[in-house]
C-alpha cells in the first residue's frame, strides 16, 4: 500500500541522530565536569578539616611548652618535647587525635588513615630518569611554615621551626639545622596573620614543588626546579588553591598565584614572624 504524501514521518533522519548524540554528548560532560567539580571540592574540605587538626595539635603544643617545634632536632633524645621533627613532636604526644602506639599498629603506612594525608594526594608516586639512572618520587602531603620568606644562602629564619635557617657555617662544613634555638610563643607578632601549617607547597618565580624532596615543608622560596609537572600539579589539586591554618587556629584557602607570586607586603608579610615582607630576600 503507498504512503500519502501527507502521512509524518516516523524515521530519524542521519543529521537528526548526529544532533542527538551531540546533545547527549554535551549533558554527560556537563554532568561528569559537576560531578568532578564536587568531588574536588569535597576532598578540599575534608584536606581544610585535617589542616585545622593540626593546627590545633600545634596550638596544644605551643600552650604546654611556650615554644614552636623545631623543624628538625638533631639532638632529640627521649623525653625532649621536639622529637627529631616537628612531626614526631606532634605525634610523640598524642597531639593529632591518634594515639603513637595506635599509629605503630597501623604499620609503615599509618599516615594513609590519619589527618597527615591529604584526600587529593595519590599514595602512589612516580618516577623519572633515563634507562641507566632513575629517581622515585613521593607525593608531599602537608608542611611547616618552618623558615618564613627566606633563599638558602640566608642563615636566619623567619619561620616557626627555628632561629636558624639551612646554611650553619661550623668547621667549614654545612651543618643544617645545628643548635637551632626554637621560636618562642611571643616572637609571632600577628598570630592571626603568620601562616603555621598547609599544603606541602614549596614554591616562587613561577615554579612550585609538590614532592617529599621538599622534606615536609611550607615555603617560598627561589632557585627551584619543576619536577616531572609539579606546578601543574599542584595548581590542580585544590583548584589553584592551598589550604593553610595560621598560628592563632583558623584555616584559609588562599590562590597559590597569591602565596608563591604576589610581591605586595600583605602576601610576603604573612611567611614571616616578624609580620614584615622582608622584599631583601626576593630574588630578581
Amino acid at each position: 500500500m503507498r504512503t500519502s504524501p501527507d502521512q509524518s514521518r516516523t524515521a530519524f533522519t542521519f543529521i537528526e541522530l548526529l544532533v542527538v548524540i551531540a546533545i547527549i554528548g554535551i549533558l554527560a560532560a556537563l554532568v561528569l565536569s559537576g560531578v568532578s567539580s564536587a568531588k574536588g571540592k569535597a576532598m578540599r574540605i575534608e584536606c581544610a578539616n585535617n589542616v585545622r587538626q593540626l593546627g590545633l595539635a600545634l596550638q596544644q603544643f605551643v600552650a604546654d611548652y611556650h615554644v614552636y617545634p623545631l623543624n628538625a632536632n638533631l639532638h632529640w633524645s627521649d623525653g625532649d618535647e621536639h622529637a627529631t621533627t616537628w612531626r614526631t613532636a606532634l605525634e610523640q604526644a598524642a597531639l593529632s587525635g591518634r594515639d603513637p602506639w595506635a599509629l605503630k599498629k597501623l604499620g609503615t603506612n599509618w599516615w594513609h588513615f590519619t589527618v597527615w594525608h591529604c584526600p587529593a594526594v595519590p599514595f602512589s608516586g612516580f618516577t623519572l630518569g633515563t634507562r641507566t639512572s632513575t629517581t622515585n618520587y613521593a607525593f608531599s602531603n602537608y608542611g611547616y611554615n618552618a623558615y618564613g620568606r627566606r633563599r638558602w644562602e640566608d642563615a636566619e629564619s623567619l619561620g616557626l621551626g627555628g632561629h636558624k635557617g639551612n646554611r650553619i657555617l661550623t668547621n667549614s662544613v654545612d651543618s643544617p639545622y645545628l643548635d637551632s634555638p626554637p621560636v618562642h610563643e611571643s616572637e609571632v607578632v600577628n598570630p592571626s596573620e603568620m601562616m603555621a601549617i598547609g599544603d606541602g607547597f614549596v614554591g616562587g618565580n613561577g615554579v612550585i614543588v609538590d614532592t617529599t624532596e621538599n622534606r615536609g615543608r611550607l615555603q617560598r622560596t627561589s632557585g627551584l626546579q619543576d619536577i616531572g609537572g609539579s606546578t601543574a600539579r599542584s595548581y590542580s589539586r585544590h583548584q589553584r588553591r592551598c589550604n593553610v591554618v595560621f598560628c592563632d587556629g583558623h584555616v584559609e584557602s588562599p590562590t597559590l598565584k597569591f602565596l608563591f607570586e604576589d610581591t605586595s607586603d600583605a602576601a610576603l608579610s604573612r611567611w614571616n614572624r616578624d609580620h614584615l615582607p622582608h622584599r631583601e630576600r626576593l630574588n630578581p
